[in-house]
């Protein structure tokens, strides 16, 4: 009997995680990213006044293995969709800066997560990988901090792009000093498939 309850219980607990839902833990999931809960805002900072503005996201997929920790998929914004909400500002960040014309994709592709994700909570990992922008692409390791509710995952990733650094122009004028770096937020809600 109790070998028999060692091999039922198992089976139990599979078929309820599966019946709910849940793919059964340690499995590779795919997930849904929802592009009309996705926001992409980008700051920089400046001598007189910090400018704030968003990219619009415009695929993505992701797929994700807890056992190994390894990602796939990618997330790609729209480089033309970017407004700080100056149109004479956005014109010069998309002709001289971003040359969004030339590069009209920014994109991001994970290779793997460091740290678990909890099925419930908060949880704070790293997700590593290439983050392509301007025709270049650069290894990249992003902080995340993911909030789980019932499947559902809230995700937030703060990041710096050294956009001087990568090879973009600097906007900065004799008057205007901006940094060289621009602060990117993604804001996402993920679902399992």
């Amino acid at each position: 009997m109790m070998k028999l309850m060692r091999l039922f219980l198992p089976l139990c607990v599979s078929t309820v995680l599966l019946g709910a839902g849940q793919s059964v833990p340690g499995q590779p999931m795919s997930l849904v990213i929802d592009p009309a809960q996705t926001k992409v805002e980008f700051t920089l900072g400046s001598l007189l006044h910090t400018v704030h503005g968003n990219f619009q996201l415009k695929r993505a997929t992701l797929r994700f293995d807890p056992q190994s920790g390894t990602a796939s998929g990618e997330l790609v914004m729209d480089a033309t969709s970017g407004e700080s909400g100056n149109a004479s500002r956005d014109k010069k960040m998309h002709a001289a800066i971003l040359e969004s014309a030339k590069y009209p994709e920014i994109s991001f592709r994970p290779d793997r997560v460091d740290g678990k994700v909890a099925p419930e909570g908060k949880s704070q990992v790293q997700l590593h990988g290439v983050f392509a922008i301007h025709g270049v692409e650069h290894e990249i390791l992003l902080p995340v901090t993911v909030d789980a509710v019932a499947g559902e995952y809230k995700v937030t990733a703060t990041f710096d792009v050294p956009y001087v650094k990568w090879g973009m122009k600097n906007p900065s004028t004799l008057m205007l000093r901006v940094s060289d770096k621009v602060e990117i937020t993604i804001h996402t809600v993920v679902h399992r498939m």
